[in-house]
């Protein structure tokens, strides 16, 4: 399994005593795990004051203050990666343009043209910089958290592959305690050797040794293993798994077989035994406040429209069934982490139910195209996605989709904003973010 570190993106903080990059090359490409948990913190930087006041609105004051939590940790696919994928050989890439024409800092790697949900829920919790990726972070950003999302990430190792092929990469060390001991029989159950970056991005094992090959990092500059665990767990914590293990996987016969050797149960059970195993490796290295971000409806993206709806309107429901049988996992995971593990936090972010009550009245929403991409080609622009220099809509912010399968930023502000304060009681089970950080 290999730890990534690629070339950092141009949105960077200033006062950069000291670059990781080069001084930790060789130990993030043998990516072994550490001791407690971990964290590349960082920051990226804000340029556009429009929009932090526009997603803040009336929580302005938050901005000149501290932040509510000490750090942000994110963890995903391509919905939230931010350039993790930029130096990766891979076609799971959005470092050119049209992608960021909305953004301050242009085309830095986020599949959307503004910003992704992430960046909003940062702002919320009152951040003044963005969560920069750790490709490329720097020492002084090491104590406010970093993104390690990667574009066609999975839970499964597999997903994704088909998108290009990369060279394998060096298994982790023996771990050096039990919980770690549980994290090795995940490898030898699941992964048996495979890269955690073959196909060109880093599946969500791979997040989790980057995260555990950071501790080192952080104890070094607290000073004491003790201060770091506790600034862990004062963290906020968001986990979005899923997406690619249908979109790229099961639903893709003509490269997986998953969808012939599982039914839709059994594949939402595989793939909630293997979460619930990484997701216990990240508390054993000290994350306790944690939100797990839903898959939405995969069913509904222009491509899905493109390929498998007879009109380009209705989404097709076997996807968005499967998908649910697999949310529903998510909630009672919930529950039983709170239950057995001391000192956890989690919570279950519904975006499935978050999407559908946009789609229900999308006009209220402020959105009215939701059947096709602002940027793409073909059918509902959702056969082939965006291309590089393509000319984009110019109404994106009237647009669910900016392309044939991410949201715009008008999408992103509004499942941000209810996923960081609960619009409805279904959207979060047991609590929205803003509980989260204050628990």
């Amino acid at each position: 399994m290999a730890a990534v570190r690629t070339s950092p993106v141009s949105c960077r903080h200033h006062n950069q005593s000291h670059s990781l990059a080069h001084s930790n090359q060789q130990q993030l490409t043998r990516s072994a795990p550490v001791p407690l948990g971990s964290a590349m913190a960082g920051r990226a930087c804000w340029r556009s004051l429009a929009v932090v006041v526009a997603v803040v609105g009336a929580a302005a004051a938050t901005a000149v203050a501290e932040p509510q939590v000490p750090c942000y940790f994110v963890f995903g696919d391509s919905l939230v990666d931010n350039g993790n994928n930029n130096g990766i050989v891979s076609l799971a890439r959005a470092n050119y343009p049209p992608y960021g024409v909305d953004f301050a800092g242009g085309p830095t790697g986020r599949f959307s043209n503004g910003l992704t949900t992430v960046d909003v829920i940062s702002q919320l919790l009152g951040f003044d910089d963005f969560i920069p990726p750790f490709a490329g972070a720097t020492s002084d950003q090491l104590l406010t958290g970093v993104n390690f999302a990667s574009a066609a990430a999975g839970i499964r190792e597999e997903t994704g592959q088909q998108l290009v092929r990369a060279p394998p990469s060096p298994r982790p060390r023996s771990p050096a305690n039990k919980l770690d001991q549980e994290f090795k029989t995940y490898v030898r159950t699941y992964v048996n050797g495979a890269a955690c970056m073959q196909g060109g991005r880093i599946s969500f094992s791979g997040q989790v040794q980057n995260y555990q090959s950071a501790v080192e990092q952080l104890v070094s500059i607290m000073g004491d293993e003790g201060a770091a665990a506790n600034r862990l767990s004062q963290c906020i914590f968001t986990v979005g798994m899923g997406s690619n293990d249908y979109l790229n996987n099961y639903f893709m016969p003509a490269f997986y077989d998953t969808g012939s050797r599982y039914t839709p149960t059994q594949y939402a059970d595989d793939l909630a035994a293997r979460y619930t195993q990484l997701l216990r490796a990240l508390y054993s290295y000290g994350a306790r406040k944690v939100a797990l971000i839903g898959v939405g409806q995969v069913g509904c993206s222009p491509n899905e429209l493109a390929t498998q709806s007879a009109n380009g309107v209705a989404c097709v429901d076997r996807i968005n069934v499967a998908v649910r049988m697999f949310n529903q996992r998510l909630v009672g995971m919930v529950d039983q982490f709170n239950r057995l593990l001391p000192g956890a936090h989690f919570t279950y972010i519904n975006i499935d139910g978050i999407f559908s009550d946009i789609l229900r009245a999308p006009g209220g929403h402020g959105l009215r195209v939701t059947n096709r991409g602002c940027c793409g080609v073909g059918r509902n622009n959702g056969q082939v996605t965006c291309l590089p220099f393509q000319t984009p809509c110019p109404n994106r912010n009237e647009y669910l989709f900016w392309d044939a399968f991410h949201p715009t930023e008008a999408a992103n502000v509004l499942v941000g904003q209810r996923a960081y304060a609960a619009r409805l009681a279904s959207d979060v089970h047991p609590v929205d973010i803003s509980t989260l950080a204050h628990l």
